[in-house]
């Protein structure tokens, strides 16, 4: 049989009846075996020739069988045969032999094309979540991290209009005391500290006594 794509089909079908009718059957019809026959074979030829290959092959099976059924079923009711068709069962539907070793291998490319799709879905469905994971955390992360900036930058201008305040109040103390708690906070970090009296006019200079001990050794 040709299919709706041009392609040949060997096609095998079971047509199961029963005589519903038998003056019908017997007086209506002329040769009913023959009659259901070519009934079937041209319903046959128009469902399959509605279909591509491949789904007459593979997939399109239950589909042929149910819309057959249905076109036989009317037909004899509309000539009045005499009997009733009460199922239709495709049997072997393979390619022609000339082709049939080319259509195998077609046939196992697209599984193999299937195989690989599924797997391409698994590891998608396996590492999108974890990728959507990951993104959710930096996300979270970063959210994190801007609100402690605003909260630091926040505490350091509450501070600041703290001390202004203070400031405007009393300037000179407001200043010597800043200028004290900087240096409580700088000078434990110096090794060493050289303090000037302002008042002086001149600057001594000192020698390096424990630099020279270690070259004179």
């Amino acid at each position: 049989m040709v299919t709706g794509d041009l392609n040949a089909a060997l096609v095998e079908w079971v047509v199961q009846y029963r005589i519903s009718d038998p003056v019908k059957y017997l007086f209506e019809v002329r040769q009913p075996s023959a009659t259901l026959r070519y009934v079937s074979e041209s319903v046959m030829r128009e469902v399959v020739g509605d279909r591509t290959v491949d789904e007459v092959i593979t997939v399109g099976r239950q589909d042929i069988e149910s819309e057959a059924l249905i076109k036989m079923q009317e037909l004899s009711r509309k000539y009045e045969m005499g009997f009733s068709i009460d199922q239709v069962q495709l049997k072997n539907i393979n390619p022609p032999v000339p082709v049939q070793a080319s259509f195998n291998e077609v046939n196992q490319a697209k599984q193999e094309k299937e195989k690989l799709i599924n797997e391409a879905r698994r590891d998608y469905n396996k590492i999108i979540p974890l990728a959507l994971g990951e993104k959710d955390q930096q996300i979270r992360q970063a959210d994190g991290y801007r609100l402690k900036r605003i909260n630091e930058a926040q505490g350091d201008v509450s501070r600041f209009n703290a001390l202004y305040a203070e400031y405007l109040k009393a300037p000179a103390v407001t200043k010597r005391r800043v200028y004290i708690e900087t240096m409580q906070s700088v000078l434990p970090k110096i090794d060493s500290k050289i303090i000037i009296d302002n008042n002086l006019e001149s600057i001594l200079p000192l020698l390096n006594i424990k630099d020279g001990q270690g070259e004179g050794q």
